[in-house]
Formats: structure tokens, sequence, C-alpha cells
């Protein structure tokens, strides 16, 4: 390797190494201002269980530094989904200077609508998912038994089905860039239809909590934004055959 072809090697580690750097920043920036609601945040997460927990029900605390941590590690995480804009933003910057300038038109609003269905998946799992499903567990569980969630085992549970829910959100995106670069078509896609639903269902049953509400809550939002994805998708032809243009 030359040092002609070593030096812009370099340029572009260095350039990856301050984007890294400026996308931490500013999570430790977001994470600083939202360290003195830690408590606070965490009472907002809990609201879907604590409203359907009965009468004389309360969450619990089996660590003694769970009520100190967890919080913090929940604000943690927070700061993070804050700063995916930004982290966008970042990569944004990096990877535009290798796309042709009609790419570039293109890029952007998927960076645009993958960061709001992102967060729009959150939020369905907030207001919609965790009543309906908190509701289900605590009303089917036996008399005699006491519930007391631990504050730990909930704050991982919800933050898995953010995150769940935050990523199957996207599945406009991820076929828009599937057909862009080539793997499939659009056509193709809709003929594969019926047998794409079902894999949506086979799936969100393991992904999802043991109920059916859970499940469907999830399958029917995938399938309508599959929907839109081969929709949009027809205006991303394969960069195959831009570059011919």
């Amino acid at each position: 390797m030359t040092d002609e072809s070593i030096q812009p090697l370099v340029g572009h580690l260095v350039e990856l190494r301050q984007r890294l750097l400026r996308a931490i920043i500013c999570i430790l920036v977001v994470l600083a201002c939202l360290l003195y609601f830690s408590n606070d945040i965490y009472q907002i997460v809990a609201n879907p269980l604590i409203r359907q927990l009965p009468e004389g029900s309360s969450m619990i605390a089996t660590d003694i530094a769970a009520p100190f941590f967890t919080p913090i590690k929940l604000t943690a995480i927070v700061a993070i989904f804050i700063s995916i804009p930004y982290i966008l933003y970042q990569i944004w910057g990096f990877i535009a200077p290798a796309l042709y300038k009609h790419e570039r038109r293109l890029v952007m609003p998927l960076i645009i609508s993958s960061t709001l269905l992102f967060y729009i998946g959150i939020a369905f799992a907030y207001f919609l998912v965790f009543p309906l499903a908190f509701y289900f567990f605590i009303h089917t569980a036996p008399v005699d038994v006491a519930i007391n969630t631990d504050i730990t085992k909930y704050l991982d549970f919800v933050m898995t089905l953010f995150i769940v829910f935050g990523f199957a959100f996207e599945v406009p995106v991820a076929i828009i860039l599937l057909c862009w670069s080539g793997v499939t078509t659009p056509k193709s896609l809709r003929k594969k239809r019926p047998y794409i639903i079902v894999a949506v269902f086979a799936i969100t049953m393991f992904v999802t909590p043991p109920d059916v509400f859970s499940q469907i809550l999830l399958a029917i939002p995938i399938c309508l934004l599959f929907e839109i994805g081969t929709f949009f998708a027809r205006f991303y032809k394969p960069r195959s055959d831009d570059g011919k243009q």
C-alpha cells in the first residue's frame, strides 16, 4: 500500500473518530442535563404498570443499590434515545461525501424518517401496548398472588419492548434500502406478501410478551409499514441502475 493510498484512509479514520467523539459528548451532555430528573423519568416509564397494580401493591427493589442505579441506567438510555438525531447527523456527515448528489437527496429523507419511525415505535409501545399487556398480566394472575414487580426487572422488560417496537417500525426504511441496493424489488415483495405476513406473526410471537394483544399490536403495524415501504421503494432505483444513468 502506497503513501498516497494510506493518507486518505488515515483522514477517514480521523474524521470517524471525531464524529464518534461528538456523538459521545452529545450523549454525555444530555445525560448531565437529565440526571437530576432520574427518579421522575423512571416514574414516567413506570406509570403504565403502576396504574394497573391492585390497591396496596407497589414496585419493589430486591437489591439495596437498585433504587439509586436503576433510574440512572434508565436516564442514560433515554439520553441515547434523545441523541439519536445528532448521532444520525454525524453518520450522515461521514457518508455523504461518498454519495452522488442525487443519492444525497434520497438518503436525507431516509435518515429523517428512520428517526421519526423509531420514536413513533417507542410511543406506540408506551401508550398502547404497555397498558394492554400489563392489564392482561395483572388480571390473569392467581387470586392469592401478590404483584410486586422489581424495578430493575421492570426496566429490563420495558427497554426490551422499546427497542423491539422502535426497530420494528423501521421496516419501511429497511425495505427501501433492500430495494435500493438491488437485493429485491417492490414487485417481488408484493408477490411474497402472504409468506411475509405469516413470518411477521410468527416472529412477533418470540419478541413480544406471551399475550395475544402484544403480538397483534406489533404484527399489524409491521404489516402496514411493509405496505408503506413497498410503495415508497419504487421511487428508489437500484444503485447499479443509477450509476448507468
